[in-house]
């Protein structure tokens, strides 16, 4: 790894061992989906990441970091990120977004989906498509020699032109041997140019968007952010190289991308 204005260029080598780690985090996300169903506990969801971390000989990226308690980031409905997994069941109609990470050979991979349990209402379905739509849109921007906060600026205007919130306190990041590397990636654009892209950059693209105001406030627990008007989020994320052929995704599981037209 080399260093360009605070952030780490990678080599193919250690993009490869990201690929690998962010593969096996897209197959726990993939093995979740097919879990959520209405009477499940979300402490199933939990179960289910920690096995296949065992199963992978991999360390949970999030468990103990900064003294966070679980695996698996599991936040339902309300709920924007970093919520608990616990004995609640799920309702027919929820929305649950789930994050998760993984350690491979000293390097993270980080990836977030967000789930319908069962039927949701149609609410519920446009945020959830026009999330993810703005997470390939802003990773579209991920070419070499664009400026970082391109990759915001197209998200908060395609989030807003669809009449939907864009959070501005959560923001992505850069993503190596550290969970949380440099550059900021922010979903929004922050008002002044940012760095220039560079090949072997690699970072965490993750818009968190709301129905209602993109404002949220963190509860007692000191972790889950929650809308402060109670209204819906959901949240996106996929860990993406910049290479000079264009934006590798590194978070596609062995089934594929879940929407792969959205890269077309």
């Amino acid at each position: 790894m080399r260093k360009y204005r605070g952030a780490y260029v990678k080599n193919e080598r250690e993009i490869s061992c990201l690929r690998e780690a962010n593969r096996m985090v897209a197959n726990i996300l993939d093995a979740i989906g097919d879990e959520i169903a209405p009477g499940i506990p979300t402490m199933r969801l939990e179960e289910v990441a920690r096995d296949m971390c065992a199963t992978y000989h991999v360390k949970p990226a999030f468990l103990g970091y900064c003294g966070y308690p679980f695996a698996l980031c599991c936040s339902v409905n309300e709920q924007v990120v970093h919520g608990f997994p616990s004995s609640r069941l799920l309702k027919e109609g929820d929305v649950v977004s789930c994050d998760m990470g993984v350690v491979f050979e000293g390097f993270v991979g980080d990836s977030a989906r967000t789930f319908a349990c069962g039927e949701v209402s149609d609410e519920a379905k446009m945020l959830m498509q026009v999330t993810e739509e703005s997470l390939y849109i802003g990773i579209k921007q991920a070419t070499v020699g664009n400026d970082l906060h391109a990759i915001g600026a197209a998200i908060q205007n395609y989030v807003e032109s669809r009449g939907f919130g864009v959070v501005r306190q959560y923001v992505g990041h850069g993503v190596g041997a550290r969970m949380h590397e440099k550059p900021e990636v922010p979903n929004f654009y922050p008002g002044v140019r940012g760095m220039p892209l560079v090949a072997g950059m690699t970072i965490a693209i993750e818009p968190m968007v709301t129905v209602g105001s993109y404002e949220v406030k963190v509860l007692d627990d000191k972790w889950t952010a929650v809308t402060r008007d109670g209204k819906l989020a959901a949240h996106y994320e996929h860990s993406v190289a910049i290479t000079p052929s264009g934006p590798r995704i590194l978070s596609i599981s062995d089934r594929g991308l879940p929407r792969p037209e959205l890269m077309c």
